[in-house]
């Protein structure tokens, strides 16, 4: 069965494995999903990521969550751009989540980077996804 918003499922995932305290989640491999998880590790949010290959041609990644003192470091994550609702933005009025403590991460023509990043390369685009 196809799923409607791919990168909105692997969120969820992340977001639901945090509330049991586990470890590790899994979620279906791709390109898109590995360039937000490249961003989240960048920023310190997740420890890291790696890919697993099945028989088949069929891949998952295995992401390995974060936590402080029993806490998980993602205390908030969304979608923000849907497949029903596309938000885009310029580099004006790229949003920033929590006064500069989170990170807005954004799809533009130079690739998927957070929000600090898209203003110093000064460039737009779809807003993705917020994470706190």
């Amino acid at each position: 069965m196809s799923m409607s918003d791919p990168l909105g499922d692997m969120l969820t995932r992340i977001r639901n494995a945090q509330m049991r305290g586990r470890s590790t989640v899994s979620t279906p491999a791709s390109t898109l999903r590995k360039r937000v998880l490249d961003v989240l590790e960048s920023e310190g949010f997740i420890r890291g990521y790696t890919s697993v290959d099945f028989d088949g041609g069929k891949s998952e990644i295995e992401i390995s969550l974060k936590y402080f003192d029993g806490q998980p470091v993602i205390q908030e994550i969304e979608r923000v751009s849907t497949p029903g609702r596309r938000v885009y933005t310029s580099v004006k009025t790229i949003p920033r989540v929590h006064n500069g403590l989170g990170v807005s991460i954004l799809s533009t023509p130079m690739g998927v980077m957070a929000d600090h990043e898209a203003r110093d390369r000064n460039v737009g685009g779809e807003v993705l996804c917020r994470v706190f």
